[in-house]
């Protein structure tokens, strides 16, 4: 009896996993996009240096969306991601450009500023069991309030040595193209896909094959499971908060280094991007289903469908936003099968 009660990643691997399909789909699905771009828009996207500078523009995304699929494989959310970013960034840009601080200084106030909201509502959402929704938009405003405060214009940095960093760009071998007039452009990438990447990786591999990592599984799929396999939900929430938060001040610094300027107005609906990025990458919003791997795909293909529709000759707005409506909705509907069938084996588990 108590096995039947285990979370799926406990129990013996037999058939794929909900958390595989749902990744292998996202994998799919921005494969069959990318083929059919190269084949209907074989404008630029034969070119790999157009998927490196999707990647590029994105890494920041990648970061935050990382910190969001934690959140939401724990069985909460945090919308706030998007105006620590906005802060961080504008933080940065005051310190480097008026106080004439530092990019190492600028780095350490982003990761502390982000560690502090990861802590604060963490604590608000596991120890006093305040809805993270309810702790996280009031950690939104609150962001969004302070980057304002911070400087209420938009702020540009031109700090030589801030400029060196945000120009050094990285050579990928063997992706480089030659151009019409026969001189060999090699194929390069931004430090914040460096940075991006690995924390990818090093997430995959925490939540693949560390206790941390399982908890979180845990703890989303099933809280009465967890506390009855000895987890402290509490503290498994509070920590999966904290990581969220000093996600969103490596993203705000990773954001700052690409776009070279604060403003109020930054990384606006960067939450959401994350949210349907996590969403679209496999990542349920029950909670206990989620894999890092589909969650960078997501935010690719997210990118991808904006070069798409832009590509098609669609510039207006709201045809990107409609496009990534259909795709979270057709997402949704895969995980709303899979909870189906999921309840359906409880059921005839516990009945057996």
């Amino acid at each position: 009896m108590f096995r039947k009660n285990m979370p799926g990643f406990l129990k013996k691997p037999g058939k794929m996993t909900d958390t595989n399909l749902l990744t292998t789909i996202t994998i799919v699905v921005f494969v069959v996009m990318y083929l059919c771009a190269i084949i209907f828009l074989k404008e630029g996207f034969l070119k790999p240096q157009t998927m490196l500078n999707l990647i590029s523009t994105n890494s920041y995304l990648i970061i935050l969306a990382c910190g969001m699929s934690i959140v939401m494989i724990n069985g909460g959310i945090d919308i706030s991601v998007g105006g620590v970013t906005a802060l961080v960034a504008m933080c940065c840009a005051v310190h480097i450009e008026n106080n004439g601080g530092s990019f190492f200084t600028a780095v350490l106030i982003g990761l502390g500023i982000g560690l502090a909201f990861g802590v604060v509502q963490g604590f608000l959402v596991a120890y006093l069991d305040i809805q993270p929704f309810i702790v996280t938009l009031a950690g939104m405003f609150f962001a969004r309030g302070m980057t304002t405060i911070v400087n209420k214009d938009p702020i540009n940095v031109y700090n030589e040595s801030f400029m060196a960093i945000k120009d050094t760009k990285i050579t990928v071998p063997l992706l480089g193209t030659t151009n019409k007039k026969g001189i060999y452009v090699p194929a390069t990438i931004e430090i914040g896909v460096i940075i991006a990447l690995v924390i990818v990786a090093v997430l995959f591999f925490m939540l693949k094959w560390t206790k941390t990592g399982r908890s979180f599984y845990a703890v989303g799929g099933n809280k009465q499971s967890a506390m009855m396999l000895g987890i402290n939900v509490k503290r498994t929430t509070f920590i999966s908060h904290v990581l969220c938060g000093l996600l969103a001040g490596i993203g705000g610094i990773v954001y700052f280094m690409h776009i070279g300027s604060g403003s109020p107005a930054h990384a606006s609906g960067a939450e959401m991007s994350a949210i349907a990025s996590s969403i679209i990458g496999g990542t349920m919003l029950t909670g206990g289903v989620g894999n890092i791997i589909g969650t960078l795909f997501g935010v690719l293909s997210l990118a991808l469908i904006q070069s798409i529709v832009s590509s098609v000759g669609l510039d207006k707005a709201w045809w990107t936003g409609i496009t990534i409506a259909a795709m979270l909705c057709i997402f949704l509907i895969i995980q709303s099968i899979i909870i189906a069938r999921r309840k359906k084996a409880n059921k005839a588990a516990g009945g057996t």
